[in-house]
């Protein structure tokens, strides 16, 4: 079992992803777990990525 909190892991990941994709910004990577999937398809549109390669990126 993870002993960190989803919302700590996040905070690692959002900085993981501004150092790998230097024009992302706060609002694009604002996580809700409601809001996952919107997330996930602004995320697809900026970077040109899929949704499967997002999901390996940020294992969420």
């Amino acid at each position: 079992m993870n002993s960190k909190e989803p919302e700590e892991n996040w905070e690692e990941q959002k900085k993981k992803l501004k150092e790998k994709f230097a024009a992302l910004t706060e609002n694009d990577l604002f996580f809700t777990k409601c809001k996952k999937e919107e997330m996930i398809e602004k995320l697809q549109i900026k970077l040109g990525k899929t949704k499967e390669e997002l999901l390996k990126i940020i294992a969420l």
